[in-house]
């Protein structure tokens, strides 16, 4: 990456809301590609406020939404544990010091070496929702403790993760028995709500929902203590969201009531990193596909396949900063670099751009912490890979 100190005044006068350390380092200097800019200090005072709303329970933060090992060692250092999705997953917290009792392995599709392998290293808390998944873990991990995913079927997240993980709640049953008869420790029930789910009153019909599923185990002879409620925890994209303290004490308040004094385990991941970064980023062009045309394309150096693969759908909105924001807008079609016709980030519902938006242009996508190092492809169409700048 080369940068460029450059005078952030005009910049900054109309982007006051920027004021923040990442946003005043974005204003200071030239990117000539696309960067993250991440303030790890933010990502600590996230940590606290989610934390002081957890209360006792234990945060494991969710390593795929940020793996920079950076962000792993101040998360150590507070005090957090980790959810893991794979070997090298495992490897980065090791290395930054992590124990194992500090490491979930929350992926419910895993390696057979590589359950050997987290089991050689001593970590025995692990996830699965099939019965293949439970062989595997007897086989290569038996002195496991096993919890089992459920799947939601009524998230109100703005992201749902449903269908691809979990097993259906009439199923879970049958799997509590499978791994008992494998002779693993079956000890309790895990679940994701959504990523971004907005408010923490939607919570509740999926609570009620697991609480049934928990219930009927408990009567089946299964003395399950801990419960995972996975992540969920949002991030502002310019839609109103509770605040982190106020919005995990609510959740844990929901969760209590349901389901007394158990071990609950919180996996924030992109309420835990999205706020602390922005992307900077250049206009590459403007254009109409006619002169009727009613909507710009506005073409980014920056697209699905290099950082903003959650546009897909376009369910996650992100908000853009520019320097002449303040004048007039119009509706435009955001697209990304790549020869890929499926490289468009909003379409169905067109942002509001500054008409005078032009080629060169430098634009901020605001609040990209989470999942864009990660979705960002290695030299896709020649591309070079999201660059990144941690303060």
């Amino acid at each position: 990456m080369t940068m460029k100190a450059t005078d952030p005044g005009a910049f900054r006068a109309q982007t006051p809301v920027l004021f923040d350390r990442a946003s005043d380092f974005i204003a200071r200097n030239v990117f000539e590609r696309p960067t993250l800019v991440l303030d790890l200090a933010r990502v600590e005072v996230q940590y606290d406020a989610l934390k002081a709303g957890l209360g006792d329970a234990s945060i494991h933060y969710a390593v795929k939404a940020n793996p920079d090992a950076r962000i792993i060692a101040a998360l150590l250092a507070k005090g957090s544990h980790f959810d893991c999705a794979s070997r090298a997953e495992i490897e980065l917290c090791l290395s930054q010091g992590a124990r194992a009792d500090q490491i979930s392995f929350g992926n419910t599709i895993k390696r057979a070496t590589d359950i050997a392998f987290a089991a050689s290293k001593g970590i025995s808390l692990l996830a699965a929702d099939a019965p293949e998944e439970l062989e595997k873990i007897a086989a290569h991990a038996p002195d496991a403790r096993v919890y089992l995913r459920v799947i939601v079927e009524n998230s109100q997240a703005d992201w749902p993760l449903s269908r691809k993980f979990g097993a259906a709640g009439g199923h879970v049953l049958s799997l509590l028995e499978q791994g008992r008869a494998l002779g693993l420790s079956m000890v309790g029930l895990s679940f994701h709500v959504g990523s971004q789910t907005r408010k923490s009153v939607y919570w509740g019909p999926v609570l009620d929902q697991i609480a049934k599923v928990w219930e009927n185990a408990q009567q089946a002879g299964f003395e399950l203590g801990l419960l995972n409620i996975g992540g969920g925890f949002p991030a502002f994209y310019g839609e109103a969201v509770d605040a982190p303290t106020n919005y995990a004490a609510d959740v844990i308040r929901q969760v209590r009531a349901r389901f007394g004094d158990v071990q609950i385990i919180a996996e924030p991941g992109r309420g835990m990193v999205a706020e602390a970064g922005h992307i900077v980023a250049e206009v590459l062009l403007v254009a109409r596909k006619s002169p009727l045309d009613a909507h710009r394309w506005v073409f980014l150096d920056i697209g699905k396949f290099s950082g903003l693969a959650e546009t897909m759908d376009e369910a996650i909105r992100y908000e853009f900063v520019t320097a002449k924001d303040g004048s007039d807008t119009g509706p435009c079609i955001l697209a990304g670099p790549s020869c890929d016709s499926a490289d468009v980030l909003y379409e169905k519902t067109p942002v509001q751009l500054p008409k005078s938006l032009a080629s060169g242009d430098r634009i901020i996508v605001r609040n990209c912490g989470a999942y864009t190092t990660t979705y960002a492809s290695i030299g896709f169409n020649g591309f070079p890979p999201l660059d990144v700048v941690v303060l």
